[in-house]
């Protein structure tokens, strides 16, 4: 893939080139977005340098927080469904006794 990726953040462009796994780079870069932003949100209209790397770690910490609840939550499906295909194939071989 050689798409670079550019985003605007703080009136600055920064331009990226995402490896060969990222299938929507540019959703990532939406959705790093929309998490600055709301972080933006909760500081008042005068944003500084200081309140930039402020923001931005608000917004990594809430990509992170959300991050690892949708990998507990995926962990946990997973359990459940290895749990159901366990349940299904004891009951195929007791009927195949």
């Amino acid at each position: 893939m050689d798409e670079i990726v550019v985003i605007d953040l703080f009136g600055e462009e920064f331009r990226f080139k995402p490896d060969n796994q990222v299938k929507n780079p540019e959703q990532v870069a939406q959705y790093l977005k929309k998490y600055i932003k709301e972080a933006e949100g909760l500081f008042q209209n005068n944003i500084s340098g200081k309140n930039k790397i402020a923001i931005l770690l608000l917004a990594a910490m809430n990509l992170s927080k959300d991050f690892n609840e949708l990998k507990t939550q995926h962990s946990e499906f997973e359990e459940e469904i290895n749990n159901r295909i366990s349940s299904l194939i004891g009951k195929i071989d007791k009927g195949i006794e």
